[in-house]
């Protein structure tokens, strides 16, 4: 879906720990799309009291723009490809005003909470639901409901299961072409990584495209079990309608 400029903005709303910087990764090997690191995270870390206990947080709010609504106009105005990526935490929105998304593609990224809260507690402990977007993900697809607005929903593990074809299913509902380099990027970092990204990116830096997906084998931690309880009907609802 391209906008009245004739840039197609892809917004993908995620929860932290998911694939969302290997899709970004993926996305920054198209020559012709710009790709864009959680742009509102700034904004998020102002607003809350999350800059108390997110890794690098003063660094982050200095590197960026912390006005939500000055990201936004951002993200709708003038880019030099035209194609546009934009990869999102949705708790970052907050209560920021969701008009602009019916001029964008929207992109839901989900996974189990089984596997992913685990991974998200070894870097802030304890976390709650407003760490975790799940919630978030339901009040975001009620609003997209309500206003008629058809998001792609992709979950991690089918994802995972086979990159190429939920690939080439996500470009199709996005109405752009399949590129092959997609499913491969070099080692290392990438220009566009957010200052955060020594703190939460070591596993993709060591790629080279999408990891096989691999089942959870460790015991699940027993401080996480009520957090997961309430998860998981979150998670169940976008799990119904994720690309297959």
């Amino acid at each position: 879906m391209k906008s009245k400029d004739g840039i197609t903005r892809i917004c993908l709303w995620s929860g932290p720990r998911n694939i969302s910087t290997a899709l970004m990764y993926s996305f920054a090997q198209r020559s012709d799309t710009r790709v864009f690191d959680e742009p509102l995270y700034g904004y998020y870390l102002s607003q809350t009291d999350a800059d108390e206990y997110h890794p690098g947080a003063k660094e982050i709010m200095d590197d960026m723009e912390t006005d939500g609504n000055k990201v936004i106009e951002m993200m709708m105005g003038n880019h030099d490809k035209p194609i546009v990526f934009f990869k999102n935490m949705t708790h970052h929105l907050l209560k920021l005003n969701k008009d602009f998304m019916h001029d964008v593609v929207n992109v839901i990224l989900t996974r189990n909470p089984k596997e992913m809260l685990p991974s998200f507690d070894k870097v802030i402990e304890n976390p709650s639901m407003k760490d975790v977007g799940y919630q978030d993900h339901t009040e975001l697809l009620e609003y997209f409901e309500k206003e008629n607005i058809t998001p792609a929903v992709i979950d991690a593990t089918i994802f995972l299961k086979n990159p190429e074809r939920i690939l080439k299913k996500l470009c199709e509902k996005t109405s752009i072409p399949y590129q092959e380099n997609m499913l491969s990027w070099e080692k290392g970092a990438r220009p566009e990584d957010g200052v955060w990204a020594k703190y939460w990116y070591g596993n993709i830096h060591k790629s080279t495209g999408f990891m096989k997906y691999q089942p959870k084998t460790e015991p699940f931690p027993e401080n996480l079990t009520a957090l997961l309880n309430e998860s998981l009907p979150h998670y169940q609802r976008l799990e119904k309608i994720a690309l297959k």
